[in-house]
């Protein structure tokens, strides 16, 4: 009888323990809290992203202005080289013969116009004494002036061929590095209609930039002098720093998108940028630091009625404060006082990133403010697993049950 009475009113602990367990529990999550957020200081920045390509600063193609045969080839991919340096040469066989050419035509129209001027001058000397007729003074003229143009024909002609035989070298007209060549010794280029290009020269591998295509919606936050940090896919844990130096205003339309060309300059000491390379661009519109931040959840945050029973509600009917001058604008905030409840505040703000005001007066660093309301039902459930409570000794043989076996 003793034992009967004994699990009675063990089995009665248990279940009146589970009760209160269980009504603790619904009553935790019942209960609703307000989060809040402490005022700090901290760093804030907008950027505008975008990619662009690698380019040097000064990139010149180099051509030839006479058809020929390349003969010899001083220079290849990556060779660094000085200005006036002979990078290339055409085969000078048929500009030689062309200058020699020129050189006899220039001799034969000297001796005629030597010749014509003499007898231009006896003739002008017989004429001023009457002992010949007009008609023979006016051909002696005809023929020194036709012998003068064609003497000055042939020398415009010697020195044409002259530059042509020196345009058969190749120089480089800058100090660089050449990023591409086009022509093998052997191949013939034509210069007829367009100038061929031999070699592609860049002047600096030091001194890059970067041309990023901006979209035009984003286009009206950039600004010359703007911070910017860009990666290349090549070294995707280095971050280049740069700084926007021209905002090009001739649009790009691919595809309907309109863009515009954003020039970065790109420092490039340890030379690991190479043209061409594709950059991850990031152009800083706004970056403040040490600012006193306010999230932006807090500005929109309502406490809810249970919490303002007994507080006065605030007046809907005020008129609306006017912004500000100078871009800054005032919100409204719940800030915890003393007494740990919300009250009302009027802050003036600045700058936003999409997540954080900047907080220009108003509020101090340590002020807390509301942002939310969070649910009991989102709390955790500390209850076992099983509805057994921790603080009840476990079933008599329990443990033997799950111990395991001895063999």
């Amino acid at each position: 009888m003793t034992k009967s009475i004994s699990k009675i009113v063990v089995l009665g602990c248990l279940g009146l323990t589970s009760c209160l367990l269980s009504a603790c529990k619904h009553e935790r999550r019942g209960q609703a809290v307000l989060e809040t957020a402490r005022i700090e200081r901290g760093h804030m920045e907008n950027s505008v992203t975008a990619t662009g390509t690698v380019e040097p600063i000064t990139q010149v193609e180099v051509g030839t202005q006479v058809s020929g045969i390349i003969d010899k080839i001083f220079v290849d991919y990556n060779s660094r080289v000085t200005a006036n340096q002979v990078i290339a040469e055409l085969d000078k066989t048929v500009l030689e013969q062309e200058l020699n050419s020129a050189l006899s035509d220039l001799n034969s129209t000297k001796n005629e116009f030597e010749y014509q001027e003499k007898n231009f001058k006896r003739t002008k000397s017989l004429y001023k004494k009457n002992m010949i007729s007009q008609s023979s003074y006016d051909e002696a003229v005809y023929n020194y002036n036709r012998s003068k143009n064609s003497y000055d024909k042939a020398k415009a002609s010697y020195k044409k061929a002259q530059t042509n035989l020196g345009y058969a070298t190749i120089y480089s007209p800058i100090d660089g590095v050449v990023v591409s060549r086009s022509v093998d010794v052997g191949q013939t280029v034509a210069a007829s209609f367009s100038t061929p290009t031999l070699f592609t020269i860049a002047n600096n591998l030091v001194d890059m930039q970067v041309i990023a295509d901006v979209d035009e919606a984003d286009i009206g936050q950039v600004a010359e002098g703007m911070a910017v940090q860009f990666t290349v896919d090549a070294f995707p844990d280095d971050i280049f720093h740069g700084e926007v130096i021209s905002v090009r205003i001739e649009p790009i339309t691919t595809n309907n998108v309109v863009t515009y060309e954003v020039v970065i300059n790109a420092p490039n000491p340890q030379e690991k940028l190479k043209p061409g390379m594709t950059a991850n661009v990031s152009i800083y519109a706004m970056r403040k630091s040490g600012v006193l931040l306010l999230p932006l959840k807090a500005t929109r945050f309502m406490p809810p009625a249970e919490f303002m029973a007994d507080k006065p509600k605030p007046a809907m009917d005020k008129p609306r404060p006017e912004r500000p001058e100078g871009g800054d604008s005032l919100k409204t905030v719940w800030v915890k006082n003393a007494a740990g409840a919300p009250e009302m505040r009027q802050v003036k703000t600045g700058a936003s990133d999409g997540i954080y005001y900047e907080i220009l007066d108003g509020l101090q660093a340590g002020d807390e403010v509301f942002t939310g309301v969070k649910s009991g039902n989102d709390m955790p459930d500390m209850t076992p697993k099983g509805g057994e409570s921790p603080f009840m000794p476990k079933r008599p043989g329990s443990e033997r049950r799950s111990a395991p076996k001895r063999q």
